[in-house]
């Protein structure tokens, strides 16, 4: 259990990275008074495809695509707040735990799906994550 962690230190507690794709039904989170509906249905939120180990987390390439269409293409050195920061951050306010993870957000350009979209996130020295809209 790790609470308080010094930004100079947090990538020292990073076991490894993968991706996760934070689908997120736009027009319910816009109209509900909480977002558990807007993220919470049975195929948002997958992860994977494998956990890459010593790999640097702060200068990674994502590329997203919907149907084969780029739609997010950035890095992650280009993130508003750095990983340091928000391991630092994240532990300040909770106890962080082994095996706990922490989405750190995407690149601009996230857009509507329908259901029988296919959606490939890809990012570098990871791998690929492709879901199916349903």
């Amino acid at each position: 259990m790790e609470k308080n962690i010094k930004e100079e230190d947090a990538l020292d507690y990073v076991f490894g990275c993968t991706i996760f794709n934070d689908v997120t039904a736009r027009d319910l989170t816009r109209k509900d008074p909480q977002f558990t509906r807007g993220k919470g249905f049975d195929t948002f939120g997958p992860l994977g495809p494998c956990i890459a180990k010593d790999i640097d987390p702060t200068n990674l390439r994502i590329v997203a695509t919907l149907n084969g269409k780029v739609v997010q293409d950035a890095n992650t050195n280009q993130m508003t707040f750095s990983i340091p920061f928000l391991i630092s951050w994240i532990s300040k306010v909770m106890t962080l735990e082994p095996g706990d993870v922490l989405a750190m957000g995407s690149p601009a350009g996230s857009c509507p799906m329908k259901s029988g979209d296919t959606v490939v996130v890809e990012v570098e020295h990871i791998g690929k994550l492709c879901n199916y809209v349903k």
